[in-house]
């Protein structure tokens, strides 16, 4: 095959001449893809110190930061092919074509996505909490955004996905700095009344855990077929709950027995559909 010398000069002179009419939209596309990335980390980091000073949550911070940071990413691709002469509609549409083929696949996880914003927002509790949900009492570890790590009392590790967790029931045991201990116990009717009342509440005012201030608080609950029962109700400091709960069972029953009141088990009535 032979080449003819006049038609690769040609070609030659015409792919030089390409490049240097192209050169001035390459070398101004990489000038602005570089500083367009510097500015993107110094933005993102000034936005994330206004974060901080304004005391946003950790987690919502880091989450902002995240999007802020891509977004801003995504520009600047877009912005950086446009300067190349490359036609950016139809990349928008494929773009926007993934966007709805992912967000249709993960609906579940966007549920929880969702339902992480919504905790991390209205705040029902943060870490250290100790809540109840989903039919466990736990205290919150960590907020992620598709799950909140819960840890047991018997330090077991439960994650609880956003999305149910943000549409139950709550019970946040920490918010307030206190709370109350419901006991009941149930005497004999051979009882003397005042006696097991005034026995309880000596026991409830000698317990330095015990708060005076609301008064702990004795009363007849109720009077059943076999039993008298007596409402006990102690108030303590949240990190003192357990303490007082179990101190006062204990030395109650301890206290009684030495006073001859007799506790009488619990009889679950029948109902009137019985």
């Amino acid at each position: 095959m032979n080449l003819d010398p006049n038609y690769i000069a040609s070609y030659g002179n015409n792919l030089i001449q390409e490049i240097i009419e192209y050169s001035p939209k390459l070398i101004s596309a990489f000038i602005i893809l570089f500083i367009g990335l510097y500015a993107i980390r110094i933005i993102n980091r000034l936005v994330r110190k206004i974060m901080i000073k304004r005391k946003l949550e950790v987690t919502l911070s880091q989450f902002l930061g995240d999007i802020l940071l891509w977004a801003l990413r995504v520009l600047l691709f877009v912005t950086f092919i446009s300067k190349l002469g490359i036609e950016t509609s139809s990349f928008v549409a494929i773009l926007g074509a993934m966007g709805l083929a992912v967000g249709l696949a993960l609906q579940g996880s966007l549920s929880n996505f969702a339902g992480g914003m919504l905790i991390i927002i209205f705040k029902p509790f943060k870490d250290g909490d100790l809540i109840e949900a989903q039919g466990m009492i736990a205290t919150v570890s960590e907020i992620q955004i598709f799950v909140t790590k819960l840890t047991t009392a018997n330090n077991q590790v439960v994650f609880i996905p956003n999305g149910i967790l943000s549409n139950g029931i709550i019970t946040n045991y920490s918010i307030k700095g206190t709370r109350r201990a419901d006991l009941t116990f149930s005497v004999s009717y051979d009882s003397d009344i005042k006696q097991a009342k005034d026995i309880i509440l000596d026991i409830l005012n000698n317990n330095p855990k015990v708060l005076q201030e609301p008064k702990p608080d004795v009363f007849v609950k109720n009077l059943t077929d076999s039993a008298i029962e007596l409402a006990v109700r102690p108030w303590a400091n949240k990190e003192d709950y357990g303490s007082v709960f179990t101190e006062t069972l204990e030395n109650c029953k301890n206290a009684f027995d030495k006073a001859g009141i007799i506790i009488q088990p619990f009889v679950k009535e029948k109902s009137a559909a019985n």
